[in-house]
């Protein structure tokens, strides 16, 4: 679960919102609006490996992108502005 507090908060309790990151991520916000994420060291690095571990679709070999292209997206899991 992610715990969202505003900027003002954070410049106030840092030491507290430092302390829960190491647990799970913060969202902070400014004028309401989504502005930053503070995550665990640990959490960044996994994410910065996945990055590096990600490839470019154009280095995907033709069986590779055939099955992607025909893949399809059960019922429960479909998210688009499109289709209901």
């Amino acid at each position: 679960m992610t715990k969202t507090v505003s900027a003002s908060k954070v410049r106030k309790n840092f030491g507290a919102y430092h302390d829960r990151a190491l647990r799970e991520p913060i969202r902070v916000t400014k004028y309401g609006r989504e502005t930053i994420y503070i995550v665990s060291a640990e959490s960044f690095h996994a994410m910065k490996q996945a990055q590096r571990d990600a490839i470019r679709s154009a280095d995907l070999t033709d069986i590779e992108a055939k099955l992607i292209a025909d893949a399809e997206i059960p019922l429960g899991h479909r998210h688009s502005l499109d289709k209901p």
